[in-house]
């Protein structure tokens, strides 16, 4: 009797199938209405570990998120689980449902793509499974393609109901300082003004516009004399905080949603001051606001005030002579925000390098920090030399002394490398009754 193989009669053998090691991931999800009666991530990562225990399912790691699945590749745990299936770590993803791991195309698509090169086998949710099926995976790009059409309804009907409100005259946010908004249901949108804060707010622009006062001069005036703090977080105002109410439409009754739309809309709330008034405060301010925003000054952010431990601010003023030259002028002192009778004094740019100067003999430097720093100088003058020169003469960062550098990038170099040069200084730098006061970090 003839006996014959397997093999040779067709007969396959069983291959063994590699058990598939899950992540379970949970996320926090509040797109839409529907899904703030969703579980908790701590509800689904008990959920999801009762059907690995019941299933017999091997879980290598338990991630928790909060980040919102809207945009691409926005989610830090979950770019952390796309690296780890592609090093290997797992080859399978268990979820509460497909929409936690996706609602955009950038996300699922490194899903199906590593589905596509059999690095996930598997992803599992409370109620299906996908696979590297033409099928399963069409599903799956179904289920989460449809979590993103009801997020891109959502924001299209949000953005009507605001747009609807505002035609109404009705403010679509939270109350700008000075106003409260309406907690009752039927009065949603209304705002109506700030008993405590709102005359006060009225004063700020009538200061500014008849009095002539400054924005340092109201932040110090709220901080000292009126104790102004906010309804929430009972914070006082910053002197950036003064000027973006000072440049608020909404405070003599229109106002324009969102900035900068030019979309303008007519409100139905009490005005705190009128047009004439505003219009008078931009005329104030303008020039405040070019001065506090625009000008760049080669000491500000480096130095604190010894004193009071405000910042250090800046100035310039400019004198014409009788034979027409101009001088610029630039002085610093203390901001005065933490003490507003602080007697730190003002100090000429002039006089300030020469302290620099002067300190440059004792202080210590960085050493590395500096060098680093001539080296790129050398390179751009041995360039220089030999393109434009001809020379050959050769120069050596060693052959330049450190502390005549730091004097030359004081006096002749731009206000970014004078910051970056005080940088390196390992001492704290304090400006105190016009001198500088250098103490040790």
């Amino acid at each position: 009797m003839e006996t014959y193989t397997s093999a040779q009669i067709g007969v396959q053998q069983a291959v063994p199938v590699e058990r598939v090691r899950y992540c379970l991931y949970a996320r926090k999800s509040s797109e839409d209405s529907s899904e703030k009666q969703a579980l908790s991530v701590d509800s689904q990562v008990k959920e999801m570990l009762q059907i690995a225990e019941r299933e017999n399912l091997e879980i290598v790691d338990i991630r928790r998120e909060s980040h919102s699945a809207k945009a691409s590749g926005q989610r830090p745990v979950f770019n952390e689980l796309i690296r780890d299936l592609n090093s290997g770590r797992y080859t399978g993803i268990l979820t509460w449902a497909p929409d936690r791991l996706s609602r955009n195309a950038g996300d699922l698509g490194a899903l199906v793509d590593l589905m596509d090169e059999k690095r996930l086998h598997q992803i599992r949710t409370y109620g299906q499974s996908f696979q590297n099926s033409p099928n399963e995976k069409f599903l799956l790009m179904i289920l989460c393609s449809q979590a993103k059409l009801e997020n891109d309804n959502k924001s299209i009907n949000v953005k009507r109901g605001l747009r609807t409100r505002c035609e109404m005259g009705l403010w679509p946010a939270p109350a700008p300082m000075g106003y409260l908004n309406e907690k009752r249901v039927d009065r949603k949108g209304h705002v109506y003004i700030d008993p405590e804060r709102g005359s006060i707010i009225k004063r700020m622009f009538e200061k500014v516009a008849h009095e002539k006062w400054s924005g340092k001069k109201i932040y110090h005036w709220l901080k000292f004399e009126m104790n102004f703090k906010t309804p929430n977080g009972n914070k006082g105002l910053t002197l950036s905080n003064i000027y973006l109410l000072l440049q608020n439409d909404f405070y003599y009754g229109s106002f324009e949603y969102p900035r900068k739309s030019g979309l303008w809309y007519k409100g139905i709330h009490e005005p705190l001051i009128s047009k004439e008034l505003f219009d008078q405060v931009q005329e104030q301010v303008k020039s405040q606001i070019i001065r506090v925003q625009d000008k760049e000054f080669a000491f500000t952010k480096i130095m604190e005030c010894g004193l009071c431990g405000s910042g250090i601010c800046a100035d310039e003023k400019f004198k014409k002579q009788k034979n027409g030259n101009i001088h610029r002028y630039v002085y610093y002192g203390c901001t005065k925000s933490k003490d507003k009778n602080c007697k730190c004094g003002y100090i000429n740019e002039e006089e300030l390098i020469t302290q620099f100067e002067s300190l440059m003999e004792k202080i210590d430097l960085d050493e590395i920090g500096i060098k680093e720093k001539m080296k790129v100088e050398v390179e751009r003058i041995k360039k220089f030399q030999r393109v434009i020169l001809g020379s050959k003469e050769k120069i050596d960062v060693g052959d330049v002394d450190l502390r005549n550098y730091a004097k030359y990038v004081l006096r002749e170099a731009p206000d970014v490398e004078k910051r970056e040069l005080l940088g390196c200084l390992k001492s704290k730098i304090l400006l105190s009754q016009k001198k500088i006061i250098l103490e040790r970090s």
